[in-house]
């Protein structure tokens, strides 16, 4: 059901970062970001997103890259939510326990957090083969948008992304999405929009890896009727815009479409 005060959310001004990654260089890639955030971020934003792996590139490298939740990016994420007064989430390998994440991080200006873990594991790219999968569904909250967090591969399975009951109001995606196929990428994120009557924001990466694969970007918004926000292929790009909740409660009551759909859980 849509919340009687939907008139009280504000517009939510989210910042994209479809960044350029430096293949296993933690340091040179928190210095390159800092230093472009610096030059790039231009007016107040509520949201900084940054891409897959945004300290180290798509790596299987997990034993060497990985840290602990209380390592270097885990500081300079809250240096950089303390510095632009916004939530700044993007994906890092963590080591806990023994077992490697891809943990997506929802880190707040005050240094509380929220944490997803991968739950689709790329295993074309050997993924499986060296990380956990996680098992939680997340959603968060920002200035009234419930906000469902998901990683790259995750976008191809509709079941664990759908919607049920407006459980949220944006589908943030990031990614590390190879150029060959793109053509999927911008296929899925307006389906899952579609579907799921939310706004879908995928953050890619650009530029070669250390394994030769080229990324082309293509990060965009999508609202829920399918419209273009934002779209950005190839170049790397810092870009601020701003959606608003009344745009989505329009589409939902003239469509009201959520309420004929499926009702089941996932085991």
């Amino acid at each position: 059901m849509e919340s009687p005060n939907y008139l009280n959310i504000a517009n939510l001004k989210i910042t994209v970062f479809q960044a350029y990654l430096f293949w296993e260089n933690t340091g040179k890639n928190l210095q390159n970001l800092a230093l472009r955030l610096s030059m790039g971020v231009k007016e107040k934003t509520d949201l900084i997103v940054l891409p897959e792996m945004f300290n180290t590139g798509f790596s299987m490298n997990a034993a060497e890259l990985a840290e602990p939740m209380q390592g270097k990016t885990m500081e300079w994420m809250l240096e950089m939510a303390n510095k632009y007064e916004c939530v700044v989430t993007g994906s890092l390998i963590i080591e806990e326990a023994g077992k490697y994440y891809n943990r997506m991080i929802w880190m707040l200006p005050d240094g509380s957090f929220e944490k997803y873990d991968k739950h689709h594991l790329f295993s074309l790219g050997d993924e499986d083969k060296f990380y956990t999968p996680g098992n939680e569904q997340v959603v968060v909250e920002l200035k009234g948008w419930k906000i469902r967090l998901a990683i790259c591969y995750d976008l191809r399975f509709p079941v664990w992304l759908r919607n049920r009951a407006e459980n949220y109001d944006i589908l943030l995606v990031i990614a590390s999405w190879p150029d060959k196929r793109s053509s999927h990428w911008k296929a899925l994120i307006a389906a899952r929009a579609i579907e799921n009557q939310s706004y879908v924001i995928g953050v890619n990466r650009v530029g070669h890896d250390g394994n030769e694969t080229y990324h082309s970007g293509h990060s965009m918004c999508i609202d829920a009727y399918g419209n273009t926000v934002y779209y950005k292929p190839e170049d790397e790009d810092l870009y601020t815009f701003s959606i608003t909740y009344e745009d989505l409660v329009k589409n939902r009551r003239s469509f009201p479409f959520l309420k004929d759909a499926d009702n089941f859980t996932i085991e």
